[in-house]
């Protein structure tokens, strides 16, 4: 009996550590690190003893500070992330844009759901790493899956130093035992999931500086779209923090 539960207890611990690739990541940042310009590479330590990589860009006199969340299997400076990373921290936000578990390229969204306990350690980290740093207002931008993490990371915390969320095109999860306020944004042709989504989200959204917003003209990833998104999120936050 006793060597059945050991082998069950290693199996759970061998199941947890597959739940990321962590070869992926270090090919990630050895892709982008050498190309990114603007910013602090910070790495930050997990109970495991895996260290996830962070992108921090402060902000002379910042109102707040932003925690990025990444979709599916990119990377902290990727596309709309990397965009928000930069033009954030040029409105008067600090940005920390983390690493979040990635798996194999082939992996569906299905799949990441085993991940996200450790996308909450990860966030968790990062908002008591920007608290070291001072910042006392911390809010989060996520986009696609980073969304459904973040919202993991909220509903597993009993309380947070994060006092806001802008969540751009979540799908498939809405707002439901969210207490902060929550800047719902998606794009006009966004994926099918997130369109949806879209009543309930409204439905679910229940601080009352929570709003749902829509970008024109644009897809899931608002392409050509970067700026209008970033002036809707920093004149959210501008009021949220």
């Amino acid at each position: 009996m006793r060597t059945f539960i050991v082998f069950l207890t290693l199996l759970a611990a061998c199941q947890f550590a597959l739940a990321a690739d962590y070869g992926r990541e270090k090919r990630w940042a050895d892709e982008i690190l050498p190309a990114i310009l603007d910013g602090d590479t910070v790495w930050l330590d997990q109970a495991n003893g895996h260290k996830f990589l962070g992108l921090y860009l402060g902000s002379a006199q910042a109102r707040g500070a932003v925690i990025l969340v990444h979709g599916m299997g990119v990377h902290p400076d990727w596309g709309i992330n990397g965009v928000m990373r930069a033009r954030l921290a040029e409105q008067g936000y600090a940005t920390f844009s983390i690493q979040m578990p990635v798996q194999a390229a082939n992996a569906k969204p299905g799949d990441y759901v085993k991940t996200f306990p450790e996308g909450n350690e990860r966030i968790a980290k990062a908002a008591a790493w920007l608290q070291g740093k001072g910042h006392a207002r911390i809010a989060i931008v996520s986009h696609s899956l980073g969304g459904r993490m973040t919202r993991a990371y909220f509903l597993a915390q009993k309380t947070s130093p994060v006092q806001a969320w802008a969540a751009l095109s979540m799908g498939f999860d809405d707002f439901k035992g969210i207490t902060v306020p929550v800047l719902d944004l998606y794009a006009e042709r966004d994926h099918e999931p997130v369109l949806k989504m879209l009543p309930a989200h409204e439905k679910t959204l229940k601080h009352p500086a929570s709003v749902q917003r829509m970008v024109a003209g644009t897809s899931h990833f608002y392409e050509d779209k970067e700026a209008e998104a970033v002036k809707l999120v920093r004149e959210w936050l501008d009021k949220a923090l």
